[in-house]
């Protein structure tokens, strides 16, 4: 063989050889690809099983039980209104007002109101009772003078009583649970839903939870503007980071987002994850607590329920969706009306309303209820009264369950009343070198021992020191009916004979009391009656030895004082102290007829879906006789009339009361306790140090019971 033979042999070899290493190579890196791609994709595939599994654990602890801890509702009494009650027209307006009712020229739905001569016409709204569920109702109210003489319905037909919808005082919630209106799907009103969908999400009802198009779009846009001007969420996947995720801007968080939408799209209903968003949604601050939900927005803004809103306030609602910071109507009102007249714009043009709804509805303002309404009808007065029954008598499983809904007895036409007296009246009693001069009030109702209102101090939306349940002062006089009471029962009569002559008492040190007085005159002999009218201190305490200091103290055990009272003869002046709210308790079986009943603030508790779980029990059992009460109110009005308190027959002139001031020590205390046919009031003035308030009975505490008077009574 020729030498280059051998060297084209040799050549093709070895190139056969290199070929045969490259497709090794090849393969080899081929193969690896290959390998990788697939355990990837295995792992890849194992992640998104693992990943699926943990957020559709998280979803169904969400979605598959209570979705939120829904904070408990707190309500007034319901205004009953029955034919033959003694009720103004005046009043029953301003109960309308205080429930947001709008006054209008012609009722047509829910939550409206007219007035025409002697007639008021109310729609008044559908509400879950705690005995029953009433639907909305159109009614006419007539009166004569001050008088309801008949209540008929819409077709004219004659209904003897009705109840309004209670006010919602507050609502009871934590920093674990988020203050929230939770508001059903089939009660969000369509409009709100369709104007939704048209300004956020189109295609809602047609894709899985992500929609391919809308983040294509929006990246087209955005890339355009050359920044982020419109996003490429659905509100599934926003629900899904407003529940699951925080609001970090990241690749990570949105693949997250997009997961769970998808989940959530698989495994519920489009009307549950909407009605999900809807009650979850942020949108505004209010101090340290934001509204979340359209339910407690609306409340927020507008003062009214989510099926009440007109066409612009739905706008409104919806505009602020897009940034609720951003677009805060009350802090940015132009940015925010822009908005709203964008969204009234979409409307008319996509047939959700017509051109003159459109019409009327651009050229109203933004109307926005006041800032603080929301926070201004409870009062920390009275919700530190319901917790502590909330705690004394009401089961931990009761009033742990979540979105309850608590009726109360607070009155709000009376709570608003009591507040002005104690404001007023604290202004018009003080001196001027009296700026610490502090005041506080209950009342109650006389017939079934339910508090109506509380007021502990004159700045009444003060959370701190509740005077009218932990100020512990001495009560003076205010004890003098118990004794003179505890002669009645025992057989004496208004007209028995008592001493009013100097007396020197000793206790067993040898230690000397003498009482004397007010006016340190003595008169000789006055009658029992007499003695208790202008309150004379040493009659009431030879009295109180005849009767028995240790029968004295029984008694007012018997009308619910808890406090241990030692029988030393300065009790019958009234040496013991007591807060106004016991002071109450105690006065409430003179109003009762001698019936005792605890005083309570709860009427009924009811589940989040109408399960009732609590009820006020009665405990009255009579502890007194009617006739030894009857004589003691004979007295107590004569004191309103003739005695220590008759400056009420020109404060109050006209008005009927029964009542009995109290006045202790350098005048440091003054009280006074008053009831006319339905109510009673306890009232204390003084101050915090316990310095002088330099006041009597009829000239402090007094005061500020007549001015709840004439505002309980004018017309």
């Amino acid at each position: 063989m020729s030498q280059k033979s051998r060297v084209t042999k040799k050549t093709t070899s070895s190139k056969k050889k290199v070929t045969a290493k490259g497709k090794t190579i090849k393969q080899t890196i081929l193969h690896f690809i290959w390998s990788f791609l697939w355990k990837s994709s295995l792992a890849l595939i194992a992640v998104m099983f693992l990943l699926g599994i943990y957020f559709d654990r998280k979803i169904e602890r969400k979605f598959d039980g209570a979705t939120w801890a829904l904070p408990a509702q707190v309500y007034a009494r319901p205004l009953h209104l029955q034919v033959g009650k003694e009720l103004s027209p005046t009043l029953l307006i301003s109960e309308l007002k205080t429930l947001n009712y709008r006054p209008v020229e012609i009722v047509q739905s829910r939550g409206q109101f007219s007035v025409a001569g002697d007639q008021v016409t109310i729609y008044r709204r559908a509400f879950t009772f705690s005995d029953r569920p009433e639907s909305a109702v159109k009614i006419n109210i007539h009166f004569d003078v001050d008088k309801i003489v008949a209540i008929k319905d819409s077709k004219g037909r004659e209904i003897q009583s009705i109840r309004l919808d209670p006010l919602l005082l507050t609502r009871l919630h934590s920093q674990q649970i988020e203050d929230r209106v939770f508001v059903p799907f089939e009660k969000i009103p369509d409009l709100f839903i369709d104007t939704l969908l048209l300004m956020e999400d189109r295609n809602y009802y047609h894709h899985q939870g992500v929609s391919p198009f809308a983040i294509l779009r929006a990246f087209l846009v955005n890339f355009q503007a050359g920044r982020t001007v419109q996003g490429g969420s659905t509100l599934t996947q926003q629900l899904a980071k407003n529940v699951f995720l925080t609001q970090e801007r990241s690749l990570w968080r949105k693949f997250q987002e997009a997961y769970i939408a998808l989940l959530l799209d698989s495994k519920y209903s489009k009307d549950l994850l909407l009605e999900a968003y809807l009650n979850q949604v942020y949108l505004a601050q209010n101090g340290a607590t934001g509204i979340y939900g359209i339910g407690l927005a609306s409340d927020f803004y507008f003062a009214r329920p989510i099926n009440e809103l007109r066409i612009e306030q739905i706008a409104l609602l919806v505009a602020i969706i897009k940034g609720p910071s951003y677009y805060n109507p009350r802090r940015n009102p132009e940015r925010a009306l822009a908005r709203r007249d964008l969204v009234l714009r979409e409307m008319v043009d996509n047939n959700l309303i017509s051109a003159a709804d459109y019409q009327y509805a651009v050229a109203d303002k933004l109307n926005l209820s006041d800032s603080g309404a929301l926070n201004d009808r409870a009062n920390p007065a009275f919700i530190s009264l319901l917790y502590r029954e909330l705690q004394g008598n009401v089961p931990s499983a009761v009033r742990n369950k979540s979105g309850l809904h608590i009726f109360t007895s607070i009155d709000p036409l009376s709570q608003l009343h009591a507040e002005y007296a104690v404001q007023n009246g604290i202004k018009r009693v003080a001196k001027k070198n009296q700026p610490d001069l502090q005041g506080a009030m209950v009342v109650s109702d006389r017939e079934h021992a339910e508090i109506h209102a509380v007021v502990s101090g004159k700045d009444v939306k003060f959370s701190g020191f509740n005077r009218a349940l932990d100020a512990i002062r001495p009560i003076g006089s205010l004890v003098k009916p118990v004794v003179y009471l505890t002669a009645l029962e025992e057989g004496y009569g208004l007209d028995y004979i008592l001493n009013d002559t100097a007396i020197v008492l000793k206790n067993s040190t040898g230690q000397r009391w003498q009482p004397k007085n007010y006016d340190r005159k003595f008169r000789g002999q006055v009658t029992l009656e007499y003695a208790l009218v202008h309150s004379l201190n040493v009659p009431t305490v030879n009295l109180g030895m005849q009767v028995g200091l240790n029968n004295v103290i029984d008694n007012l055990h018997k009308m619910g004082v808890k406090e241990k009272i030692l029988p030393y003869p300065s009790l019958v002046l009234g040496s013991v102290s007591l807060s106004p709210i016991q002071v109450a308790q105690m006065y409430q079986a003179i109003t009762m007829q001698g019936v005792y009943e605890p005083l309570t603030i709860i009427r009924a508790i009811v589940s989040s879906d109408g399960e009732l779980l609590y009820a006020r029990k009665n405990k009255a059992s009579r502890i007194f006789s009617k006739q030894a009460v009857d004589n003691l109110n004979q007295a107590l009005h004569k004191v309103t009339s003739e005695g220590t308190a008759r400056s009420l027959r020109w404060r109050n002139s006209g008005e009927v009361f029964a009542g009995k001031t109290g006045t202790t020590n350098d005048l440091n205390d003054s009280w006074f306790v008053g009831f006319d046919n339905d109510e009673l009031v306890t009232t204390w003035v003084g101050k915090d140090n316990n310095d002088s308030a330099e006041l009597t009975g009829s000239s402090g505490a007094l005061v500020l019971f007549s001015d709840y008077m004439k505002q309980k009574n004018r017309h």
